[in-house]
């Protein structure tokens, strides 16, 4: 099993070089996180953007699974269904998603206490996508919740309406601003029978059979590294693990099955929501950037916070995962800049750090190594030999860093555009 994770705070282009690469594999599987995850996919000039469904999707002869490690919100997974059916008529995924039993059900009540707790004062507000995730989790946790394979039990339909009734209790009682409960819960119940059309089993026992059969797996993180629920900025984290330890736990597959550890990571920084963010940029070049590169959350639409590239927090990501290779995204936005910098180090109170771990705090002070900028048309570029000599030095810096080869260069937005270095 290989896998592919995010190492910095989401949004590197995990989704593109997933589509990329999946018609390697037999499988592709999403272990971790819900509806919040954005992975966008460009294909014949138009995109998409995947929020659970795993990226091999456009592969027919590609199994796709949704993992026991993830949280599935049969509401959106309907409109996520019909819209990818919109972009692409010639597919049926039907045919090729495959679902967990022992995934959990966001209920539409888990979306409405998002809500309710981003917008109370007594409540910490980290910058959510409002999509419920933490709250599933937490049900999760408390053995309160159901799960995908509920959904055939004579009984499911009023267990669920109990839940969902309890909770509008509770956010009435709280003088939330609610919608009509019976709406709510029909339109989740309707949702819950569409999802009856796919295969749900249980899916460690599926992906360990494919694997004695000699089949190949692409493990898909969502989030990133440094959104981790125990190694992140915690509390500006997401609810799941998003580590390659993650991959294990959350597909039921053993670290002994592991293979490549691809390393998603932009030629910059972005940040979504709140949080630590030492290199982030606040003048009119940050600006450029957010525009240039289309910086606004594939999920939410919001303005992402740009900076330079951090090397502590990456060698922080690639030492918890073990990264076996880096992929890098987006070094053409940067194209046209006279110089970039890059974060070294950090200065704190208690000296220079060179690695940093989750409790990044917001004080921390960046120590930036200024290079050579580069300018080039990266549009039609087959070979790496075509890189001008600033980009080629970059990069060997950032490999001599980090300790890890950049194995792959995007060159843009397109699927074909990505150069294989080695």
């Amino acid at each position: 099993m290989d896998i592919v994770l995010g190492l910095q705070w989401g949004d590197e282009g995990k989704g593109k070089f997933i589509d990329l690469i999946s018609e390697n594999y037999d499988i592709t599987a999403r272990f971790n996180g819900g509806s919040n995850a954005g992975h966008s996919i460009e294909r014949n000039g138009k995109r998409i953007t995947l929020k659970m469904i795993p990226s091999g999707i456009f592969m027919n002869r590609v199994q796709n699974v949704i993992g026991t490690g993830t949280v599935l919100d049969p509401v959106s997974f309907k409109k996520e269904i019909l819209n990818l059916q919109l972009f692409d008529a010639s597919l049926q995924p039907e045919n090729n998603i495959i679902i967990s039993r022992k995934a959990h059900f966001v209920l539409p009540t888990h979306k409405l206490l998002d809500v309710f707790m981003e917008e109370n004062p007594d409540f910490t507000t980290i910058g959510t996508t409002k999509n419920g995730i933490a709250q599933t989790y937490s049900n999760k946790i408390l053995r309160q919740n159901l799960r995908i394979g509920d959904m055939y039990a004579p009984d499911f339909k009023s267990r669920a309406r109990y839940i969902i009734e309890r909770d509008y209790k509770m956010l009435a009682a709280g003088k939330m601003t609610l919608p009509i409960l019976e709406e709510i819960t029909e339109e989740f119940l309707d949702a819950v029978d569409f999802l009856k059309r796919f295969r749900c089993t249980e899916t460690e026992i599926y992906l360990n059979n494919a694997l004695s059969e000699g089949k190949t797996i692409l493990a898909e993180g969502s989030q990133a590294a440094m959104l981790d629920i125990d190694h992140g900025t915690y509390p500006y984290v997401t609810s799941s693990s998003t580590t390659a330890a993650g991959a294990c736990s959350g597909l039921g597959i053993s670290p002994k099955k592991m293979g490549e550890i691809y390393g998603i990571a932009k030629a910059y920084c972005t940040r979504v929501g709140n949080g630590a963010f030492p290199t982030e940029l606040f003048d009119e070049l940050g600006d450029e950037i957010r525009t240039k590169g289309n910086e606004f959350g594939s999920n939410t639409g919001r303005p992402r916070r740009t900076g330079w590239l951090d090397l502590p927090a990456l060698k922080y990501a690639i030492m918890i995962n073990g990264v076996t290779q880096l992929v890098l995204t987006k070094a053409d936005v940067l194209s046209g800049l006279k110089s970039v910098a890059v974060c070294t180090h950090y200065e704190s109170e208690d000296g220079a750090l060179e690695t940093v771990s989750g409790t990044l705090s917001e004080n921390t002070r960046p120590v930036l190594k200024w290079m050579n900028g580069w300018e080039a048309d990266f549009s039609n570029m087959k070979n790496s030999s075509e890189l001008p000599v600033e980009l080629t030095e970059f990069l060997s810096f950032l490999e001599a860093e980090l300790g890890i080869p950049v194995s792959y260069l995007s060159t843009g937005p397109g699927r074909e555009q990505m150069l294989k270095m080695k």
